[in-house]
């Protein structure tokens, strides 16, 4: 254990452990932040849909509230053109 010690402690070994580090911190911090890219991509996509799905409700909402009453008024409407 004497013999790493001193090869650890030698000046070219501790810049090359520093640099190796630095390197793998910086490594880190990338894959990090695309895995954080990713995962907003995936909350975007999924508003998206969401968004859709609920103009697509709206519309449904809406042709519901001017539908016909009854089957009377529906047949009047469509004698009148008005379908």
């Amino acid at each position: 254990m004497g013999f790493i010690a001193a090869i650890l402690t030698s000046g070219p070994a501790r810049k090359a452990l520093g640099l190796l580090l630095a390197t793998t911190t910086i490594a880190l911090f990338l894959l990090n932040l695309r895995r954080a890219g990713e995962r907003s991509g995936r909350l975007a996509e999924r508003f998206a849909t969401t968004e859709k799905t609920n103009e697509i409700h709206r519309q449904m909402l809406d042709a519901a509230s001017r539908r016909p009453p009854d089957r009377d008024a529906l047949a009047q409407r469509m004698r009148n053109g008005q379908f």
